[in-house]
């Protein structure tokens, strides 16, 4: 589980959203910050004026905290945008999980809700994760986590995190195998023969049936199709991030992209260095026959 989470607030249900989350991934002994960022500009900002923001900021802070049930820390930063200073508040404070929430308001508001979840995400200094609409009014815990799968090396790391997040919860795991290409021999060959004879799906299949507490799940088709109609059953969805940068950013793909802009199911996307810094807690990757 993860020991220091940041949550980005703005006094809009989506924070309240995402610090429900982020409670249910924070290590029992870990720290939970609230975090609400100050746009800045560039034009030359008075006194005045950048006091009154920072005195908003701070009574915003600590109405947040309340909602939230009064135990957490709040921090505030100014940025040129949610996410610039939200990246930057991780980086300075060694934040291991970042949390944003999206909201269910008008046309406008769904489209600068999401541009913030999705900022947040792209070039991320560590792992992010999204919440749906509504989450603080579920009960539900997290039973069911699942893994999207595809047999990259960020996809083996997911697996490993969901292992010990399942370890910590109690919940099983579900791994959804995405292999959106079909070997067609031109033949009317009924799909499930073609999946049966897949030699990358059945060698995939076979090895991580073997693992302790894990149903796996085949799926041919659009990875955002099946991803989202899979986490209309699971609790949590696990991704690995697409592509790393030079020092190991989550880069925003296509999937993820489209996965959080109104998300079913919360979703949790990795970076390789979360995937090290959850490996290293464990003492190996939990890719074994006991996965908890």
């Amino acid at each position: 589980m993860f020991k220091n989470v940041i949550v980005g607030v703005d006094g809009r249900s989506g924070g309240r959203d995402a610090a429900a989350l982020a409670r249910r991934l924070l290590h029992p002994r870990g720290r939970l910050t609230l975090v609400h960022v100050h746009l800045e500009t560039t034009a030359v900002v008075v006194h005045e004026f950048d006091s009154s923001a920072r005195e908003q900021a701070q009574r915003l802070l600590r109405d947040e905290r309340e909602a939230a049930g009064g135990e957490a820390d709040i921090g505030e930063i100014g940025g040129a945008s949610v996410a610039v200073g939200l990246h930057q508040y991780a980086e300075e404070h060694n934040v291991d999980l970042l949390v944003v929430g999206t909201t269910h308001r008008g046309f406008v508001g769904r489209v600068l809700a999401g541009d913030d979840a999705r900022a947040a995400l792209q070039c991320a200094p560590c792992a992010v994760a999204v919440s749906p609409p509504g989450y603080v009014a579920s009960r539900k815990p997290i039973e069911i986590i699942g893994v999207g799968y595809d047999d990259s090396s960020e996809s083996e790391g997911a697996l490993s995190v969901a292992g010990e997040l399942a370890g910590a919860a109690g919940a099983e795991i579900q791994v959804l195998i995405l292999v959106p290409k079909v070997r067609f021999d031109g033949s009317l060959t009924p799909m499930n023969s073609v999946m049966g004879t897949d030699p990358r799906l059945t060698g995939m299949t076979r090895r991580l049936s073997h693992l302790d507490r894990v149903t796996v799940r085949p799926a041919y088709g659009l990875p955002v199709e099946e991803l989202r109609a899979f986490g209309s059953e699971i609790d949590l969805l696990l991704l690995g991030s697409g592509a790393q940068g030079p020092d190991g950013p989550v880069t925003l793909d296509r999937t993820s992209k489209s996965l959080t802009r109104s998300p079913v199911c919360p979703v949790l996307i990795l970076t390789s260095s979360s995937i090290e810094a959850s490996s290293g807690r464990t003492g190996s990757v939990l890719l074994s026959t006991s996965i908890v």
